[in-house]
């Protein structure tokens, strides 16, 4: 048969044990809240593209929102010597912290601070604003990065190369020429269809600006009431110029 043993009672915790077992519940309680509560810097996670002379915002907010005006907001650029852009602290920029190219060119909003928004104002965009930017707050050490991507477009140019013998051809050469693109862009030609033509090799030339100069060439044959398009793109900034040559037909 078997037999069971008897169990031993529990002996009672001394009191000052449980009192210790439940400080260190209550203090791992409140640091969890605290952690919790400690606010995120927020930014976005697709690059900003602006032209060269626009006004832009460089988007970067604390969530959730507190007040951040009395707090040091620091702007850099690692890749600067200085890297700062803007520093903010105790309610005013410190202007002499700053990258010289930055200088007079940079804000923040007391108003929006208040809220949270510690979000850069950039106006008169230049190519060498292009660059990843920093937010940062040292008090809380958060911290938030933002890609910025400059372009440059330009006007087109376009025009109809009259070979020597052109009485006794069909076909003509049109040239598209387009200067003051960054970064370097595509050129297309399209018929009056909008259907893509073949053409040569375009030409690109950067300049000491680093603005490209582009141009291309493309035959087509006469016909009756031909119209014809340059497409100049660049993709990276979504900007697209056209301008459009009608060639007439044969007599």
């Amino acid at each position: 048969m078997l037999q069971l043993k008897n169990e031993q009672p529990l002996k009672p915790q001394p009191r000052a044990f449980r009192a210790l077992v439940f400080h260190h519940a209550v203090f791992f309680l409140l640091l969890t809240h605290h952690c919790g509560g400690q606010p995120q810097m927020v930014s976005p996670s697709q690059p900003i593209v602006a032209v060269v002379g626009d006004d832009v915002i460089l988007p970067c907010h604390l969530e959730p929102a507190m007040d951040a005006s009395d707090m040091t907001v620091e702007w850099t650029r690692p890749d600067l010597e200085p890297r700062f852009v803007h520093v903010w602290r105790s309610g005013v920029e410190l202007e002499n912290k700053k990258h010289p190219s930055y200088m007079g060119r940079t804000s923040l909003s007391p108003n929006r601070l208040k809220h949270g928004d510690i979000s850069l104002t950039l106006p008169r965009v230049k190519l060498s604003d292009e660059g990843t930017y920093k937010c940062f707050i040292p008090t809380i050490s958060r911290e938030s990065t933002v890609d910025f991507v400059v372009g440059a477009v330009s006007s087109l140019n376009i025009s109809l190369a009259r070979p020597e013998n052109e009485e006794e051809t069909s076909a003509v050469v049109l040239e598209c020429e387009s200067k003051g693109w960054y970064p370097e862009p595509e050129v297309l030609w399209l018929d009056g269809e909008g259907n893509l033509l073949s053409a040569g090799p375009t030409e690109t030339v950067r300049g000491l600006d680093d603005l490209y100069t582009v141009s291309s060439r493309v035959t087509v044959e006469k016909r009756h009431s031909n119209s014809f398009t340059c497409r100049v793109q660049q993709n990276k900034t979504n900007q697209t110029r056209e301008t459009e040559i009608h060639v007439p037909g044969r007599k």
